[in-house]
Formats: structure tokens, sequence, C-alpha cells
């Protein structure tokens, strides 16, 4: 297994690469993250691009397609609290969905004051012909992997999670 990514040696991000070997390695790990990290943002980018959608309309569909896969039904301020958005926000942004045949609302099936608001089914046949080839060259590129193997990935990776979670926020300079 190659450890040092083909990269220029001194492009050691911030880490600071030096003469130790499992930090060099370390630091390729790392930087091999990195290109995913970029790669998944570009692919990402271009799946906006092509189904005409914009970051929070992407996401939203993500949530709606997953509560209804679980039977589960999503109110606007269910999904304006999971993005964060205001309420006006995302009232614009499902209208957008309606617009483009992505979603529509619908009364809540249990109270009648509320609305729900789910995908249509063209939305899931397009999520998937758009992502679906994609999905399996991922599943393709570890299936081979062993069961030890993906463990150490997850390991490393909830690792790396937990790591970037302790970030302590900037500090605030004073303006004065």
């Amino acid at each position: 297994m190659r450890l040092v990514a083909d990269q220029p040696a001194d492009s050691g991000y911030w880490y600071g690469v030096d003469d130790d070997s499992h930090r060099r390695h370390a630091v390729a790990l790392l930087q091999s993250f990195r290109r995913y990290r970029a790669a998944e943002v570009a692919m990402r980018s271009r799946t906006r691009a092509s189904m005409g959608m914009g970051e929070n309309d992407m996401a939203v569909l993500r949530h709606l397609l997953h509560a209804e896969r679980e039977g589960r039904v999503l109110t606007p301020s269910d999904l304006t609290r999971r993005l964060g958005i205001s309420t006006a926000s995302m009232t614009a942004l499902i209208d957008r969905l309606e617009a483009s045949g992505h979603a529509r609302r619908e009364r809540h099936p249990t109270d009648r004051r509320s609305i729900v608001v789910v995908p249509t089914p063209a939305t899931d046949e397009d999520v998937r012909r758009t992502l679906g080839a994609m999905h399996e060259r991922m599943i393709a590129a570890v299936a081979e992997m062993t069961d030890d193997e993906m463990r150490v990935v997850v390991d490393c990776l909830d690792r790396l999670r937990h790591a970037v979670d302790q970030i302590d926020p900037v500090p605030k300079h004073d303006s004065r």
C-alpha cells in the first residue's frame, strides 16, 4: 500500500512536514482526505448545476427523500430547523421546488391545521438517475477492502470528525 500521496514534498499544507517519516505519512493521509473532500464538493456542485438547484434545495430533497423512505413526513418548520434558515427563505425554497416539480405541499396526515412537504415520485427517479452511477462507483471503490480495512478507515474518519468537532471558536478581536 502506498502511503505517500502523489503531491510535491513541500505541499504539507499547514501541517508542517518534517523528517519524521510517520508524520509525513500522516500528512499524506490528511492530504488524501482533503483531495477527496474537494472532489466531493466539486461533484455536489456539478450535481446541483445539472439539476438546476442550489445547495439548500438539494439538502431539502435529501431530507424529504430520507423521511419518505422511513415513512415519516416533514413540515416546513421541520425543514427550517434542519437547515437553519429563516421561515421566509424556506417558503421561497419550497415554492421553487414546487415550481420545478420536485416537491409538493400536502395536508398533514394527522394534524389538519398543518401541511407537510413531500417529494414527487419523479424526484426520486431524478436523483437516482443523477447520482446512481456515482454511488455505484463509490461502492465499487471500497467493495474490495476487507472488513478490517473498512473498520480502520471508519475509525480514522470518526477520530477526524471528533478532532474537528473539538475546535474552539476563533476569539473575536476587540474592534475598539
